[in-house]
């Protein structure tokens, strides 16, 4: 058999191969548009309704509120004092040698306040610090509304509890215009913070931020707002 005569037979083998692949494709082309045919179509999602409010809102509306009119006499319920926002600040004394620890104060105060934080930078530079100019120094978040209320609440309510050896908060820490401060040691009492993921052990400082003219009349809405203040004695 010469050479020419293999050749043909070789072509003859290899046509009828190539439409066997060929009407498998099609057949798989076929398959996937039935089962594309046969699934249901995706159903447009339910718009959600409101929120609830938060219950601390609900608090002082209903309790709060009435209770520091009637204390202080006042004609009109907008003289009372009321929270207006809180300012959460996490310092990172580090980021001098090390940038990359600011995004780990970021993401930890972001995940405590449930609102993304924001880098602090430093406003002069600073050379016994070996602070520039511009250089990231910390994190901080401003919580106002729903937000506020909520972290608030969980702040009174799960986190202080769990500081060790705690007999209260001073009432000596206000500015004389209503408005109080406390710094937090440790941000692991925090539930939202989990200890084996944290690269150090840090302090915050949070500050409650009110429409108070005086101390005595920011002392006295903390108070009613359930604030764990030191009590007398202690």
């Amino acid at each position: 058999m010469s050479a020419e005569d293999k050749a043909e037979k070789a072509e003859k083998k290899a046509k009828p191969q190539g439409k066997k692949g060929g009407g498998g494709e099609k057949g798989e082309g076929k398959k996937g548009a039935e089962a594309k045919k046969a699934t249901p179509e995706a159903k447009p999602r339910e718009p959600r309704g409101p929120l609830p409010e938060p219950r601390l809102k609900l608090d002082f509306e209903s309790r709060v509120l009435p209770d520091l009119i009637k204390h202080f006499g006042y004609r009109n319920g907008m003289q009372a004092p009321r929270l207006t926002k809180i300012v959460v600040n996490m310092r990172v004394g580090e980021a001098t040698q090390n940038v990359k620890i600011v995004d780990g104060a970021v993401a930890e105060l972001s995940r405590i306040t449930g609102q993304h934080a924001s880098v602090r930078r430093a406003k002069k530079a600073i050379a016994n610090f070996k602070l520039r100019e511009g250089m990231p120094i910390g994190a901080a978040v401003t919580l106002r509304g729903r937000r506020m209320y909520e972290f608030y609440d969980r702040f009174v309510s799960v986190a202080v509890p769990r500081i060790r050896d705690f007999r209260g908060f001073s009432m000596k820490s206000f500015d004389g215009r209503g408005n109080y401060s406390v710094g937090i040691q440790e941000q692991i009492i925090f539930p939202e913070i989990d200890y084996d993921k944290i690269e150090k052990v840090r302090g915050l400082d949070i500050t409650f931020v009110t429409t108070a003219d005086t101390d005595e009349e920011g002392l006295e809405l903390l108070k009613r707002m359930k604030f764990p203040f030191r009590q007398p004695g202690r």
